[in-house]
């Protein structure tokens, strides 16, 4: 048995996309208090995104021990900063402004649990540069995005018309979504085959 320990649609898109055959169990951990205290150890942004990515899978395992759960989370840095998901459209104008012009890092951290045990991890990261763009150009792609610009951290979507924002990407396409999808696979291939011959 295999299940998703995220909420998150474009995470369980990807996934059935791929033929997988899982369930889905959000995960519930407190993820600002896990941040303040990694933080306060000394983690970046990469390093967070590991550790709560771990944190949701082992939460999940605890219910459902037997099953191999995928933990995953994603975190956006912009040098030192760590940025969230807006709270509203004015908020993620006041995100994308903040970016515009710069590049920024998304860390994509994706493990793999089963009875509370870590079996794999892995942690990709994807360098973004926004256009240096107008207030009218924000504010379009924010009507067009709709509350959807609220869904991820940063305040855009690059598989929507935020990608109209941006001057350059580098990095794997999968990572940007928040799941390093072909090095999973691989663990999965490696751990436990039959789960990628189990059919949706």
């Amino acid at each position: 048995m295999l299940i998703l320990a995220s909420a998150s649609p474009t995470r369980k898109t990807l996934m059935e996309k791929a033929s997988l055959s899982f369930s889905v169990v959000p995960a519930s951990v407190d993820e600002r208090a896990l941040e303040a205290q990694a933080l306060e150890a000394g983690a970046d942004g990469r390093d967070l995104a590991g550790i709560l990515a771990q944190a949701k899978a082992e939460a999940v395992s605890k219910l459902h021990p037997d099953a191999y759960v995928i933990g995953a989370d994603q975190t956006l840095s912009l040098g030192t900063e760590l940025l969230h998901k807006p709270s509203s459209r004015d908020d993620a104008a006041r995100q994308l402004d903040h970016l515009a012009g710069k590049t920024h890092r998304l860390h994509a951290a994706v493990s793999l649990v089963r009875n509370g045990e870590l079996l794999w991890f892995d942690v990709q990261t994807a360098e973004l540069t926004m256009r240096a763009f107008s207030p009218e150009e924000r504010d379009l792609v924010l009507d067009l995005e709709g509350s959807e610009a609220l869904t991820s951290v940063g305040g855009y979507r690059l598989e929507g018309p935020s990608v109209r924002l941006f001057e350059t990407i580098t990095g794997d396409y999968f990572t940007i979504l928040g799941l390093p999808l072909l090095p999973l696979i691989g663990a999965l291939r490696d751990i436990a085959p039959d789960l990628l011959s189990a059919k949706t």
